[in-house]
Order: C-alpha cells, then sequence, then structure tokens
C-alpha cells in the first residue's frame, strides 16, 4: 500500500479524530433483529453448533414482538379435534383474500403445533385447562378454537421465553447496533455494516450467511401502533440494495382503534378487546354508525371492515373535531372494565388521564402490520440473493391481504426454526468467500456523508413530512390520482434528503438512527406508492376508491425493485386437496369469538 492511500478507518478518523475506529467482527451466521423471529433463528443456529450473532437497534427486552397480546395459531385440538393444519390453512388463505402463497401457509400450518412444543419446552407459561390441556381460544374468522395464548401478554412472554433459552445457548446479542448496509459480492452476502447507536463507532460484520429479521414498515404512517424507532423500512431498504425484491407492499393492516392523543403516542392501539367486551363505536352525531356496515356483526365486524367504517364515518364529516369517532365502553360496569380491560384503562390513564369508565375514547384507524415484505423462497425464505434469508414480518407470502388474528406469532416459530436450518446448512457448505472493498467503502462513505454534511435539513422533519404523505395518499382508502400526488410528494421528499446532516450530542448517535430511518422510510413509501398504483383493484385491505371491485385478474403479487419497479405476479392455485375446505361457506357469526 502507498504511503498515500487511506481506508475507511482513516478516513473516519479524519472526519472525527475522536472516533474510534471500525469495529471488526466475524460470525458464520449474522442475524438482524433481535425480536421473536431474530431470536428464534439465533436459536436454532446454536442448537446445531453453529457460531451465531444477533444484533438490533434497541433493547432486546422491548423488541416489538412484546406487544402482540392476542395469541399464537396452530391446531391442536384440544379444545376442539374437529381442528386439523388443513382447516387452519383453509381458513389463512380465504382470509388472505387467496393473496397468499398456498406453499408457505402450508408450511406454517403444518409445522404450526411444533413450533407450540418448542415454546412449551422451553417454560412458556400458555394458558391451561383445569386437566392441564392447552387452551385455545376462537379469534375472528377461525373456524375452530386453534389461539393459545397467556391472557393478554403473549407475545411478551414468548420473548421472555426465547430470551431465556438464547441465555442457556450462549448466544450473543449485541442490541446496540443499527445496521445499515449488507455487504454483497458477486450476488452474495458476505456481512454488514453499521454502526454503534451509543458511541457512534462504525462496525463490520463478516459473515458467511445473513439473516434478515428486521420488521416492516408500518411507521411511515402518521398514525402507527408501532414506536418511533421501529418498522421504518429498514428491512425493505437493507434488502432492496443488495439485489432483494420486496412483495406485496401496498398490503399493510390498518386496525380500527388507535388514540389520536397525545401527539408522541398517536396511533396507539386501544386493544380490540375493548370491542370484544361490548364497546360501542359512534360518531359525533352519536349514531352507532356499525349498524350500517355490518348489521349482524356490529363492532364485531373483521378488522378491515371497522376500520374501512371508521375511516368513512371521518372522511364524509362525521367524525371528531380531531378527526377521530367514540369508542365508548363507558356503559359497562366498572368492575368489568378493571377486570377485562386493564391495559386499556391503565394506557389511558398514562397518556390522556382519561377515564374510560365514564369518557368515550376517541380512535382512528392506525397502521398496525405489514403484510408484504422482502420477497422469499417458500421453502426456506432465501431471497434470491446467495445467503442472505428474511423472516417475520420482514418477509411476505403467508398474509395476503387480509391477516388472519393469531398467525404473525407462529410464522416467527416456524420460519425462525426452518431458516435458522438451512443458514447452518448454507454456511457450513460456503468453502469460499468473495469480499467486495467497494461495497464497505460505499457504507462507511454513507454514515460520514451525514456525520460531515453541511445541509440544513432535519431527519425527524422529513420523517414527518414522509408519514403526512402516506397518510393523506395511501390511507385506509387510495386513489390513482392520489397515489400519484404521494408520489410526487416522496419524489420531493428524496431530494430534500440529500440535505441531511445528523447532530449526535452527548447522549448518543440517534439522529444518525433517525437519519437512516428516513432512507428506509422513503424507499417503503415509494415501493408502497407504485405496488399500489398498479393494484387496481379493491380487495382485503386494499381499497381503491377508483376500483371498488375484486379483479380475479390480479389474484397475485406485486414485487417491487429499484430498478425495475412494479412486476406482477401470478400466484400458483390452491392445492387441490384444500380447495374444498377453502370454498366452503364461512361461519361468519361473531358468537363466542374475539376480535382479530
Amino acid at each position: 500500500m502507498s504511503d498515500d492511500a487511506t481506508t475507511p478507518e482513516d478516513q473516519a478518523q479524519s472526519a472525527n479524530p475522536t472516533a474510534p475506529p471500525t469495529r471488526l467482527l466475524s460470525t458464520s451466521v449474522l442475524v438482524i433483529g433481535t425480536g421473536g423471529a431474530g431470536l428464534r433463528a439465533s436459536i436454532e443456529l446454536a442448537e446445531r453448533g453453529v457460531e451465531v450473532l444477533a444484533v438490533g437497534k434497541r433493547r432486546t427486552h422491548d423488541a416489538h414482538t412484546t406487544l402482540a397480546a392476542g395469541g399464537i395459531n396452530a391446531a391442536l385440538g384440544t379444545m376442539d379435534p374437529e381442528d386439523s393444519w388443513r382447516q387452519h390453512a383453509a381458513d389463512t388463505l380465504r382470509e388472505s383474500y387467496f393473496l397468499a402463497d398456498p406453499e408457505i401457509v402450508e408450511t406454517i400450518t403444518r409445522s404450526a403445533a411444533r413450533g407450540i412444543e418448542d415454546l412449551e419446552r422451553w417454560g412458556m407459561p400458555f394458558a391451561r385447562e383445569a386437566d392441564g390441556r392447552l387452551s385455545q381460544r376462537f379469534f375472528g374468522a377461525h373456524t375452530y378454537r386453534r389461539t393459545c395464548y397467556a391472557g393478554d401478554y403473549t407475545g411478551l412472554e414468548i420473548q421472555r421465553t426465547l430470551m431465556r433459552r438464547a441465555r442457556e445457548l450462549d448466544v450473543p446479542i449485541i442490541d446496540t447496533v443499527y445496521i445499515t448496509r449488507l455487504l454483497v459480492a458477486d450476488g452474495a452476502v458476505f456481512g454488514a455494516y453499521g454502526f454503534d447507536i451509543v458511541t457512534g463507532q462504525e462496525v463490520q460484520i463478516d459473515a458467511d450467511a445473513v439473516i434478515l429479521a428486521a420488521g416492516g414498515h408500518t411507521r411511515i404512517w402518521r398514525y402507527t401502533s408501532s414506536r418511533r424507532d421501529e418498522n421504518t423500512g429498514d428491512s425493505f431498504r437493507l434488502a432492496a440494495l443488495a439485489g432483494a425484491r420486496i412483495r406485496d407492499a401496498e398490503l399493510v393492516q390498518f386496525h380500527p382503534s388507535g388514540l389520536l392523543s397525545p401527539e408522541d403516542a398517536a396511533g396507539t392501539l386501544v386493544s380490540e378487546a375493548a370491542r370484544g367486551e361490548g364497546g360501542v363505536l359512534r360518531n359525533v352525531r352519536g349514531e352507532r354508525f356499525m349498524e350500517r356496515y355490518d348489521p349482524a356483526r356490529k363492532e364485531l365486524s373483521t378488522r378491515d371492515r371497522v376500520a374501512l367504517a371508521n375511516f368513512t364515518e371521518i372522511a364524509e364529516g362525521r367524525g371528531t373535531e380531531n378527526g377521530g369517532v367514540l369508542l365508548d365502553v363507558s356503559h359497562l360496569p366498572r368492575e368489568q372494565i378493571l377486570e377485562r380491560l386493564p391495559r386499556v384503562y391503565r394506557t389511558l390513564i398514562d397518556l390522556q388521564m382519561l377515564d374510560i369508565t365514564t369518557t368515550p375514547i376517541e380512535v382512528a384507524p392506525t397502521a398496525h402490520y405489514s403484510m408484504g415484505g422482502v420477497w422469499v423462497r417458500p421453502e426456506d425464505h432465501g431471497t434470491g440473493v446467495d445467503g442472505l434469508y428474511a423472516i417475520g414480518e420482514a418477509s411476505s407470502g403467508l398474509h395476503g391481504a387480509n391477516r388472519l388474528g393469531g398467525n404473525s406469532l407462529i410464522e416467527l416459530l416456524v420460519y425462525g426454526r426452518i431458516t435458522g436450518a438451512e443458514a447452518a446448512r448454507y454456511a457450513r457448505a460456503r468453502t469460499r468467500i468473495e469480499r467486495d472493498p467497494r461495497a464497505v467503502e460505499i457504507a462507511h462513505e454513507e454514515i460520514r456523508a451525514f456525520l460531515t454534511g453541511d445541509g440544513i435539513e432535519v431527519p425527524r422533519r422529513l420523517q414527518r413530512e414522509v408519514r403526512d404523505v402516506m397518510s393523506a395518499h395511501a390511507g385506509v382508502v387510495r386513489t390513482e390520482d392520489g397515489l400519484r400526488e404521494g408520489l410526487e410528494r416522496i419524489q420531493e421528499l428524496e431530494t430534500r434528503a440529500l440535505g441531511v446532516t445528523a447532530h449526535p450530542d452527548i447522549a448518543g448517535f440517534d439522529d444518525l438512527a433517525h437519519a437512516f430511518d428516513l432512507l428506509g422510510s422513503l424507499l417503503a413509501a415509494r415501493a408502497t406508492l407504485e405496488s399500489a398504483i398498479e393494484r387496481r383493484e379493491t380487495r382485503g385491505c386494499h381499497n381503491r376508491a377508483d376500483f371498488p371491485e375484486q379483479d380475479p385478474q390480479l389474484r397475485g403479487n406485486m414485487v417491487w425493485s429499484p430498478d425495475s419497479g412494479v412486476v406482477f405476479e401470478p400466484l400458483p392455485e390452491v392445492p387441490e386437496d384444500l380447495r374444498d375446505l377453502v370454498e366452503a361457506p364461512a361461519d361468519d357469526s361473531s358468537e363466542g369469538r374475539l376480535v382479530e
């Protein structure tokens, strides 16, 4: 090397003389994300004796998985012996509006029982009947009782169980690392690059395989159940820049009841248990409007229908001054509310000093779950980039246009195990690794540009504008004109984002994290808008006011990439052995069922 040659480490020191040199780590398999999906994959790798490192950008004990309340599905037949994996698959396909991949659906429903057994073996405190059987309850759109649960803290208990098992196996976890780029050479991944959120130290992680488990993109809407630093589209950007594709970006589940205030908690969920216990939805005129939209089930209708009803009341001028509707449980006995809805009661006291036993709650639809994500193969969740896999909400293929309640948690368990095993096999078989110094340099320069720039744009301000654009133009109901206007606005924000400068302070490098959150949000927004334009129909969560009917020709996926835009890919037919179950008349009654 000549005397005047410089390395990324030299450049970092020159730009910031106090910056520590890049930290170099190596492992057989790198797992990005330390929620339920990432932990389950890490456990599988450790049990197989394969070196694994799990990294995340927020504390593992507070991963998004902990917010899942309702339950986890498996056709165990403990309550209804007639249930089967085939019926579970049929319910999933029907609720997906036939946009789910039949092979992915079959894999998950066949393997669900093993996922529950794994959790039991590791000490998961499931609710049980008096005779010791696992309790299972109805969720909306399920033919039988197949949802296992642990009170209304199911996700939290799953996360705790997986964390405990990971500790037993000595799985190394670093939960202060923000991954900004995947490192790829000749179509194969060789690691990842990022920085420590606390110290700002850049981190290069060399790996034989990478599993992406970093969540979805619901934070790009104004009202969302995701917290500020999660589900900002990281997975979309990491995968797309590495050469993978995004499937079904336009298919986003909106929860009917998110809070409108306070500002920093807008979108926080009011559990659907509030409606399940007898809560009533009213507009500003005091009308119980669900009688117009679903006279039989009213507030116990499916999530997509209630969200659409709430949106319609607000859009047509029957909402509150703040743009919401009223969810009222105050007619219920106080004791019932405190016993059955303790989290809802506590949340409203904490956030608004509002007593739900006497006062209605102001709510509006809130972006809740990314049903699309990185395109993956059904057999192993490979992405098409050698050595790169995606699981959990980062991936796609199971939910289609409407997620069956309770399916997201079992997806983590099933494909966490399958993909962990496949990544182990791939890493062991890999005998030659190409590493491209230019890929490392690009990742380093991207971080350095944010820290040394002189632009005046503030990342969080632009993030807010992204959310405003998506809420205005790609919310519950969409039109071609609105989507195209939204795309023009996003293009303007992409230009302004070139002028973003990050300003770390004594508290850490959160501002740099916000800058990369912005990049992920912009890419995810573009993918969503362009895909939504091409889906010229109304199907499940995707409501097109200009195309109100379902189009049989669009039974397939919108697959997006930065280079080729949107490509439509038809889906295979439902297997013959499932077809009769799928086409059988569904029981739409709400008797004895929880909402989704």
